[in-house]
């Protein structure tokens, strides 16, 4: 049996220990592995081939990262290429990628990725490849399992993050706006603000009033708390208003969501007249080593997609059904994003604590 391995999306703490428990997990049974570099760029010329051994993953798993690479363009369905004339167009080179897979003598590949990834494998199925797929994203926004690897590892760099602007924000007794990834999902934005005892939490899935997070300030400003720490999602966005783009994407890239940290930063201190400072967390969410508990989630994931290409379980996701490992049809997961339940126990127990959502 040969089968391939490839990284696709954005990274994850977690992925290098996804790779070595499905390189580790495949020698067990005598298989070859191979490694596609730059999502499924290997596969088109555009990257290379890479065989994955013991040695290869060997002292990897606390590696942020990928060591196979990965690139959030560049779908062999939509593949951006540049005409003579500067402006780009996309093509299919699904084709292509399908007849380079054949005469490689890969069998199966395991795609590790988020929704884009998951739709890329899901196509990927239709034209008779056999593909596994493992969720990856530290937004947790995919449905299907009940977390991701990475989520953790991301909810901590930012609550670590929330913890040392509370120092700073009562020195100065400022108000601090800090953004943290999520896309159009809050769980990153509701677990570390919740976790690290912000003040008010802002996200997609709860339209906000600015009057509301002001009155919310300086509340805590009357009662002798000159300080607020102000958690907002990337993706969030005040009632009737429109999420905030950064500039114009790379060409097969989705749109970029941030700035919104700046923006809200500007009206509290217009507002409130309390002097207020932002910051985005941004990729330092991505990087470093994961967590103990990114790195089991990791390895199970990693293990389960091996197993599922034993049973041939073509077109499905492993995931997490706690307390148990499960897989489920591609075709379901891609049915839905995932989304904070504004009624989640989480979100009521935030309320029931003082924290405000702006609503």
């Amino acid at each position: 049996m040969r089968i391939a391995i490839s990284t696709g999306g954005g990274d994850a703490p977690g992925l290098n220990a996804v790779i070595r428990a499905a390189v580790l997990s495949a020698r067990t049974r005598g298989w070859d592995v191979l490694g596609i570099k730059r999502g499924f760029a290997g596969l088109l010329g555009e990257d290379e081939i890479v065989p994955l051994t013991v040695d290869s993953v060997r002292g990897i798993a606390g590696q942020g990262g990928t060591i196979i690479k990965t690139t959030n363009r560049g779908s062999p369905f939509a593949y951006p290429v540049q005409k003579p004339d500067g402006t780009w167009t996309n093509i299919d080179r699904s084709d292509e990628l399908v007849e380079n897979a054949r005469n490689l003598g890969i069998e199966a590949i395991i795609s590790i990725g988020g929704d884009g990834s998951l739709k890329i494998a899901q196509q990927l199925c239709t034209k008779g490849v056999r593909v596994v797929s493992v969720p990856k994203t530290i937004d947790n926004d995919v449905a299907g399992t009940i977390t991701t690897f990475g989520f953790d590892t991301a909810v901590n760099t930012a609550m670590e993050a929330i913890d040392k602007l509370h120092t700073t924000a009562e020195s100065h007794d400022r108000v601090m706006v800090l953004e943290v990834m999520g896309r159009e999902a809050g769980f990153i934005a509701l677990h570390a603000g919740v976790a690290g005892t912000a003040d008010v939490i802002l996200i997609p899935e709860i339209e906000w009033d600015l009057e509301k997070v002001c009155d919310k300030i300086m509340a805590r400003d009357a009662s002798g708390k000159r300080f607020s720490i102000v958690v907002v999602a990337e993706g969030s966005k005040p009632r009737g208003g429109h999420e905030s783009i950064i500039g114009a994407s790379l060409p097969g890239q989705d749109r970029r969501l941030g700035g919104i940290a700046e923006r809200l930063g500007y009206d509290i201190q217009r507002i409130t007249g309390k002097e207020t400072r932002s910051m985005v967390l941004g990729h330092l969410q991505r990087g470093g080593s994961p967590t103990g508990y990114d790195r089991l989630l990791a390895t199970r994931f990693g293990a389960a997609a091996v197993q599922a290409v034993a049973e041939k379980k073509w077109g499905h996701m492993v995931a997490l059904q706690s307390p148990h490992l499960v897989t489920v049809p591609i075709e379901e997961v891609l049915k839905e994003t995932k989304r904070v339940d504004p009624k989640h126990d989480i979100v009521q127990a935030a309320r029931m604590i003082g924290i405000s959502f702006g609503d």
